[in-house]
């Protein structure tokens, strides 16, 4: 499989030493960057134009920067080749935009002929789904084209000899086109308008955020915090991790950026390459659910949910700690297991602290502010950079006036503004085009209505049954991830999964009403659509198996119909998001899951680990990837109050604590046979959802089991040292 490596130009964007073609580019990032500023936030193009430009702009970006020629890369004719094709599509796709009105008018003259295209409505239309396929390959390999290419071949006539549920009614060539390129759900639709608008905005400010120094005061505040503890450096690697992770949308990039600080300091401590390699890479995955910016994720989710962008963040941010948390159990149960970690000296920049603390804090708090208040998120991102520009000048004015050495500013002039503007432009390509490109196969799934055959699929298999819906889900974005970047695998598996994970959690609900019966003439009637001998006990109710046999018994389109009439509307948004936190977060475990682990073998190379095993040794660290969401589904932590997610949140804790000691087979010391079940039983307890009795006892029992592991690794240790310390029978006196 091709990744973006193999057809990435080498001299494309030098920014040390550019030549005429990496100026030209240069310049032409710097003024798409302006252009993306100016129409979020003054000049508002309309939604199909603004969406057409923005993949015209990346179109040849991407053509010019993943070049398909492998070692001829360099050959003159070879960029003229990517260049030609660039513009080619750039003009393909602005056609498409401006012949939009054309088309309505000519369709609407000739009736009952479908739509009326022309030679060049028809070329460019072509040309964008072509270009969208090829370079879709080039910058992620192979999955997104095949999945593309089967949407298209599934509405135009592979549907139509599928059996069952998936079974579709094939369509003109003309419709499909017409629909792909102008429905909302199409190429320029709305998963163009996140990526032409809040992502694109926040990746330039992740680059404001780099190229002014505020990504060396993550590191250096990462060494205060944690940096002269048992195990220092591997924590300084989870926090610096976490931090970063509100500035890079990518976990390779956050691997790539704080791994080459912190895996070297991690080997000096005394910790295991691999496992080094593995910590960073699970503390950089986490990075894409860290509030407030969460990678492109929440974005997409706000658009999908229309659940207010500022909501998600909030709820996100005790779940957050906890993946973290969990991260840094494991950390101190290997330091302790193989006394690693033992304490190092690591001086701390402190001109670096204070200059980039400035520069990170204070647009990330306009950021938050602006956000708070309702604005978009592209509005805010706006005027967060805004707010950094000002704030790198205004350290800079306060290092004339300050003894020398407690600032170290980077000013952001005219050259630095431009080295942001293409950092940020830069690391968009990827996401700008795959979004895009996954406007196709989103246009064809709501189109065929596969999407529903597939939530009835998974409500099937799974009997209503939420861990095994959560399980399946998990298998499906394992795969989809081996070949996708998260934000393309979430986008994919909330589209086909998050429907019916959110019905599962209504059907709890309906499941609760039938147990206790439905008096209610008009609730109770909604049941005479099912064809099943339990709708005669609705009304004095019946056994909760009962209630669970009706409800698998009841068609996808007759549950679309029940659910809102029997759940309250005003709880039906909290299931919408719970389904899609639960699927956004599984779907960051393809950074860290073998065979195909990016984030692994990008530590793995910083380590000199096997890639591999590094992988699975991060697939090991990341469980709460799996725990949290079943955390989220089988408690009140997204709608509860503040009392309740701080209790499941603090409680939810000892029982993280006790599963990591368990699979480790360690806690503060040695386990046996008394301690396993003790720790078992405190997990479970531990997470029972707000049973304040139960979690205590839970909390106890891990803190027993602690105090007694301690115990032994000081006992051992203790008959160690007087071992060693007693002469040997040989030894001459």
């Amino acid at each position: 499989m091709n990744t973006a490596g193999q057809y990435r130009r080498a001299d494309a964007f030098d920014l040390e030493n550019p030549d005429t073609r990496s100026l030209l580019l240069i310049a032409f990032a710097v003024a798409f960057g302006l252009w993306h500023v100016v129409t979020n936030v003054y000049w508002i193009e309309p939604g199909r134009w603004q969406n057409a430009i923005h993949f015209a702009g990346f179109a040849f970006l991407a053509s010019v920067t993943f070049s398909p020629f492998g070692k001829y890369q360099s050959h003159r004719n070879a960029w003229l080749f990517d260049l030609a094709y660039g513009l080619l599509v750039a003009a393909a796709a602005l056609w498409v935009a401006g012949a939009e009105n054309a088309v309505y008018d000519r369709s609407l003259a000739v009736t009952g002929q479908g739509w009326q295209f022309t030679f060049f409505d028809w070329a460019s239309g072509l040309i964008l789904i072509f270009a969208a396929i090829d370079l879709s390959r080039r910058v992620s390999g192979w999955v997104i084209p095949i999945l593309v290419v089967l949407a298209l071949s599934y509405i135009l006539f592979l549907g139509g000899y599928l059996p069952g549920v998936f079974r579709a009614a094939s369509l003109p060539l003309d419709d499909v086109l017409f629909r792909t390129l102008y429905n909302d759900e199409g190429l320029f639709g709305i998963l163009a308008s996140i990526s032409s608008t809040n992502i694109t905005l926040f990746m330039i400010f992740g680059g404001f955020l780099v190229v002014s120094g505020a990504s060396n005061f993550v590191i250096e505040l990462s060494k205060i915090v944690a940096g002269r503890i048992k195990g220092g450096a591997a924590f300084v690697a989870v926090l610096s991790s976490a931090l970063t992770g509100t500035i890079s949308g990518s976990a390779v990039a956050n691997t790539a950026s704080t791994g080459v600080i912190t895996i070297p300091l991690m080997k000096a401590n005394g910790f295991r390459p691999q496992f080094a390699a593995a910590v960073e890479a699970a503390a950089s995955t986490g990075g894409q659910l860290m509030p407030p910016i969460m990678g492109a994720g929440a974005f997409v989710m706000a658009s999908y949910t229309a659940i207010p962008y500022a909501t998600i963040v909030t709820v996100s941010i005790i779940p957050a700690l906890l993946y973290f948390l969990s991260v840094a159990f494991i950390v101190r149960i290997e330091a302790v297991k193989h006394d690693a970690g033992a304490d190092i000296d690591m001086t701390v920049d402190h001109g670096k602290l204070i200059s980039g603390g400035l520069v990170f804090v204070i647009p990330l708090a306009v950021m938050i502010w602006f956000l708070l208040t309702g604005v978009t998120p592209a509005f805010a991102a706006c005027w967060a950079i805004l707010a950094l520009i000002v704030t790198s000048w205004a350290t800079s004015l306060l290092s004339l006036v300050l003894p020398k050495g407690h600032f170290q500013p980077v000013a952001m002039g005219p050259t630095k503004i431009a080295e942001a503007l293409t950092s940020g432009i830069r690391s968009s390509i990827i996401t700008a085009i795959l979004l895009v490109t996954i406007g196709i196969m989103n246009n064809a799934i709501v189109t065929s209505g596969v999407g529903n055959g597939f939530s009835l699929m998974i409500a099937q298999w799974s009997q209503g049954s939420m861990v095994l819906a959560i399980i399946l889900v998990g298998v499906v974005s394992l795969v989809l991830g081996m070949g996708l970047p998260v934000t393309a695998a979430y986008i994919i598996l909330a589209i086909l999964t998050a429907p019916a994970l959110a019905g599962i959690m209504s059907d709890t609900l309906i499941v609760d009403q039938l147990v206790a019966g439905i008096s209610d003439p008009i609730k109770s009637a909604v049941f005479l659509l099912v064809d099943h001998p339990n709708v005669a006990k609705i009304a004095e109710g019946m056994t909760r198996a009962e209630a669970w046999e009706l409800i698998g018994a009841i068609p996808f389109e007759v549950a679309v119909t029940i659910r809102p009439v029997l759940v309250d509307p005003a709880i039906a948004p909290t299931f919408l998001l719970t389904a899609h936190l639960i699927i956004f977060w599984l779907s960051q475990d393809s950074n860290v899951t073998p065979p195909v682990c990016l984030a692994s073998f990008t530590a793995a190379g910083i380590a000199g680990s096997p890639p591999m095993a590094t992988g699975v040794e991060s697939w090991k660290i990341v469980k709460g990837l799996y725990i949290v969401p079943l955390i989220f589904a089988y408690t009140p932590v997204i709608s509860g109050n503040l009392m309740e997610v701080m209790q499941i949140g603090f409680f939810a804790l000892f029982g993280i604590y006790a599963t990591n000691a368990l699979l480790q087979w360690y806690s503060e010391g040695p386990i046996g046979l008394v301690e396993v079940p003790a720790l078992a039983a405190g997990a479970v307890l531990a997470y029972w959802p707000l049973y304040l009795w139960a979690n205590l006892c839970g909390a106890v029992l891990v803190l027993f089991v602690i105090y007694i592991s301690r115990q032994k690794a000081r006992s051992m240790a203790l008959n160690g040292r007087t071992t060693a310390s007693q002469p040997s029978a040989t030894s001459k006196p």
